[in-house]
């Protein structure tokens, strides 16, 4: 199709404002899918997506708009997440385009998210279309949503701003028209040679690695011999096409359009996302200027329940093709055997990754408590970055510890302040500004990296009635005074337990720890001591009681020495065969988690 005619936009928004919603419209009034096949988010086709009600893959589809002036327009649409974890997807995606979609929802206005997306659109250097959504409900509030749009960009004025219904598809065919007419065309150049961005990547079982590329200059012909600039890799692509939504063959691609491309390549590190695609026989001058890899924030062990770790490894390799911000080492545990080391975005990208292993390969693991990444100056001089507590050094050679901050915006509701600034404080929150944003109050906090690493999100809901709002970004490290915990059952030390805190809550958490572990730890035929242990000192202990009758109780007169030495005997030769077999539940791990 002739480049004027094609239109490349992503639709960015909150979570939950309705961008799988507004993209069914626009796939249904473009007929691009059949009223058969039409099915309420139909982009969101994994079983996490159903499940959570939130997009977590960028999905990409082509559509045909019949535009007002006669002409028929190519529209290459990428239905983007919306919550925080998943930023880097809507990075990779906006890379791809020339405009976005700005979608806030009516009866929630302008949040977190809805800035970050923004300012990622900005960066980009992006045309965008503020579109206000639900504005059927009863509860919508129209007048404020616009106020609150303008005050985030003073060129979002009540007449460039949109209202539908994405449910109903009221308001949507005027969106689709100003698609054609404010996105500008892609400024590409067919007769040039080859040069394509990687975007993002699938992993088929059959044809190998899928890259989606959107091309810059010159076309991909069917049997074309390819290289990657980056992983200086050649290759035969096996076949090329585009997205509708399913993939669909097609003999070229041309100089802006978005499609799809089959490696045959069966390497998952032979490809990277913001890699060049050109020529193998006549490559481009220059790659295309890509953009920073991913850069996770919180850090988990994954194991296998069954011991199956070939199963898990060929399951994590496959994930991080579909899941390009997802990072992973091998790890041995001296308690759960070998097991990887896996790198995320947040918690809830932690929570998806483990769902998805069980989801897609039928795979139940054991997951460790999540960290953050640690700098550790030694008395020596030398300076290490620990994002596993196992490798934290001995408390006796360590100079100082410093541990990352990040700068936290919260907007909340004014009924709601003083629970918040309770929660900020309780997490070691530290207040940097307080602003006001229409009937919104706007916290700016700086906050360790670690307090908000797992349930600081799920609590700010809580105690917001669900109206507050949160956008992070790294601040930088501080240091701070961090001790290693340590767990011991039966004598024996369990490092996939071990996790890092300040030593100010030490006391408090290992108590409440070996409480609770007294009730999720396996009991065995003999008593098992649990016992937290910080710089060599057991601060917290607990005896899980025995599944066992008394021995020594068995009906025969004895004397009550004679008694306690059977029983010691017995103990200590059970302590000898068990002490490495006590099999760990994630209900272990759990009681982590939930300190």
């Amino acid at each position: 199709m002739n480049e004027e005619q094609i239109r490349n936009f992503a639709i960015i928004a909150h979570i939950d404002h309705g961008k799988s919603t507004l993209a069914d419209r626009i796939m249904e009034l473009t007929h691009t899918v059949s009223k058969r096949d039409s099915q309420a988010q139909l982009l969101d086709d994994m079983e996490v997506e159903k499940e959570h009600g939130v997009t977590v893959k960028a999905r990409t589809v082509r559509n045909y708009y019949s535009a007002n002036d006669g002409k028929e327009y190519e529209f290459n649409l990428i239905d983007t997440p919306g919550h925080v974890d998943f930023n880097y997807e809507v990075s990779k995606s906006l890379a791809a385009t020339e405009g976005a979609i700005l979608l806030v929802d009516a009866t929630q206005g302008v949040q977190a998210q809805t800035i970050a997306n923004y300012r990622i659109a900005k960066q980009n250097d992006l045309v965008i279309i503020p579109v206000i959504n639900k504005v059927d409900i009863d509860s919508a509030d129209i007048e404020q949503t616009q106020k609150q749009l303008n005050d985030l960009d003073p060129s979002f004025t009540k007449e460039n701003i949109l209202l539908i219904s994405a449910k109903t598809g009221d308001g949507v065919p005027l969106v689709l028209e100003e698609i054609k007419n404010r996105i500008p065309a892609p400024q590409g150049d067919d007769t040039k040679t080859l040069k394509a961005l990687i975007f993002d990547s699938i992993y088929d079982s059959y044809q190998g690695i899928i890259v989606y590329v959107r091309l810059i200059d010159g076309n991909i012909h069917q049997n074309d011999e390819l290289y990657l600039m980056q992983a200086q890799t050649a290759f035969k692509l096996k076949s090329l096409g585009t997205f509708s939504p399913d993939l669909h063959v097609k003999n070229d691609l041309t100089a802006g359009e978005v499609g799809y491309v089959v490696t045959g390549l069966k390497d998952p590190k032979a490809i990277r996302v913001g890699d060049t695609l050109t020529l193998k026989n006549n490559p481009t001058s220059k790659p295309v200027v890509g953009y920073h890899p991913a850069s996770q924030m919180v850090f988990a062990g994954i194991y296998p329940k069954n011991n199956d770790y070939p199963a898990l490894k060929n399951a994590i390799l496959k994930l991080s093709l579909n899941d390009t911000s997802f990072l992973f080492v091998e790890e041995r545990s001296e308690a759960l055997g070998m097991g990887f080391r896996c790198g995320f975005l947040g918690a809830f990208h932690l929570q998806i990754i483990r769902e998805r292993l069980f989801d897609e390969f039928q795979l139940n693991v054991l997951t460790t408590a999540p960290n953050v990444t640690y700098e550790v100056l030694l008395k020596n001089g030398q300076r290490m970055k620990i994002n596993n507590p196992v490798n934290f050094p001995v408390f006796g050679l360590i100079q100082e510890v410093k541990e990352p901050f990040a700068k936290a915006e919260i907007t909340t509701p004014n009924e709601t302040l003083n629970a918040v600034m309770k929660l900020i404080d309780s997490h070691k929150g530290q207040l940097l500004d307080m602003g006001n944003d229409g009937n919104l109050i706007v916290l700016t906090i700086k906050i360790p990296l670690s307090e908000i690493a797992y349930r600081f999100f799920s609590e700010l809901k809580s105690v917001s009635h669900g109206y507050a709002s949160l956008n992070t970004e790294f601040l930088d490290y501080e240091v701070s005074d961090l001790v290693k915990v340590e767990i011991d059952m039966n004598y024996t030390s369990v490092d996939a337990l071990s996790f890092i805190v300040h030593r100010s809550d030490v006391n408090e958490m290992t108590q409440n720890l070996v409480q609770k572990l007294k009730y999720a730890v396996p009991r065995q035929l003999y008593p098992t001591p649990v016992q937290a242990i910080v710089e060599g000192k057991s601060i917290a202990r607990v005896d899980v009681p025995p599944l066992r009758k008394n021995a020594a109780v068995n009906g025969e007169s004895r004397s009550v020495s004679k008694k306690a030495a059977l029983l010691r005997r017995q103990s200590m030769n059970k302590r000898r065969s068990a002490k490495s077999k006590i099999k760990l539940p994630q209900d272990v791990f759990n009681t982590i988690l939930e300190l």
